[in-house]
């Protein structure tokens, strides 16, 4: 009778020793993937790119998409099928479109007996949470700094004087590879708040058998959209999935040319105390990266999975506004 005993209790001691094992390397791997405020700080000199294109350069990894990155990017359309990664614009108050987008018709009488134009007024405050958008590198300072060295001051209230939107007004056209994160995982979407870590960035790779490179345009699908249509509006800019702050160096050694997600990019809250948005942070200001917010990849996902292709041609044309901190954009996947 003792000997079953014996063994019962030698199979426990073994679950005991797995079970701990488990748990420290939850914890170890937790350890591994907490980021402190001075981590972010060295990581701004470590992923830096100021002064690679010159000290008065002022697009930052746009300089990556070349004569012949564009040249080659538009060889992977085949079927000359585009897909809109715009959201349509948001006239509703909601706990994520605090600012809605503002439409005014106006009716001008008629000019002559029968003819009449009609016209309108549109206002939108596009930085945040809900309109489609791209972050010009002036939209962001650290300790009184943008990026390439650029004294925070010379944004005033007249605009930015430096790494404005007008300095894509050639527009960007180049290769878009999308990372969908909720297909990796078997989900319709991720939860507000999860995290995205370098390893899913692998993985995706390994999935699609891509791999990421210079002058590409990276866009990351947490599914945000399909999440609000099912669940309804949540307030994004405090809870989102988005990337840890250590996906930052990832994206720094592929050398993007820009990033993009169906929110901020970034995960929210970050966990980082002090700093609230790293992943825009050491993008933007360190080693300028535009950015792309809000876009709406839910038809890009659908075209992308169908086709079993996730590379495609992307194209891009800000409003030429000099002095702007951004736009409002309506980016094209072509196929």
């Amino acid at each position: 009778m003792k000997l079953p005993r014996l063994r019962f209790s030698a199979r426990l001691s073994t679950l005991i020793v797995f079970s701990s094992l488990s748990c420290l390397a939850v914890h170890f791997g937790q350890a591994r993937r907490a980021m402190t405020a001075a981590d972010v700080k060295g990581l701004m000199s470590k992923l830096s790119n100021w002064g690679r294109w010159g000290k008065d350069d002022q697009l930052g990894t746009m300089n990556l998409v070349t004569p012949a990155k564009r040249q080659q990017s538009t060889q992977l359309v085949k079927e000359a099928f585009a897909v809109s990664l715009a959201r349509s614009v948001d006239r509703e108050k909601a706990v994520d479109n605090p600012s809605p987008f503002l439409h005014r018709m106006e009716f001008p009488p008629p000019v002559g007996i029968s003819t009449r134009f009609f016209s309108d007024t549109y206002s939108v405050s596009y930085h945040g949470h809900s309109a489609t958008h791209i972050d010009a590198l002036c939209h962001m300072s650290v300790e009184g700094k943008m990026y390439n060295g650029f004294a925070a001051s010379r944004v005033t209230e007249k605009g930015a004087q430096a790494l404005a939107i007008d300095s894509l007004k050639s527009g960007v056209l180049t290769r878009g590879v999308l990372v969908d994160i909720p297909q990796l995982k078997g989900l319709e979407y991720l939860e507000p708040e999860a995290a995205i870590y370098p390893e899913d960035l692998d993985a995706w790779e390994k999935k699609t058998g891509l791999k990421i490179g210079s002058g590409d345009v990276v866009l990351l699908r947490t599914g945000r959209w399909a999440r609000r249509a099912a669940k309804g509006a949540w307030d994004a800019t405090t809870h989102a999935a988005g990337l840890h702050a250590s996906c930052a160096a990832w994206l720094k050694a592929r050398d993007i040319a820009m990033l993009g997600s169906d929110n901020a990019s970034d995960l929210l809250p970050s966990g980082i105390e002090g700093v609230s948005h790293p992943v825009h942070q050491l993008m933007i200001v360190a080693a300028g990266v535009h950015i792309l917010d809000n876009a709406d990849l839910e038809a890009l996902s659908k075209a992308a999975s169908s086709r079993r292709r996730w590379e495609f041609l992307f194209v891009l044309s800000p409003l030429v506004v000099q002095g702007g901190t951004g736009s409002p954009v309506n980016p094209l996947a072509i196929f």
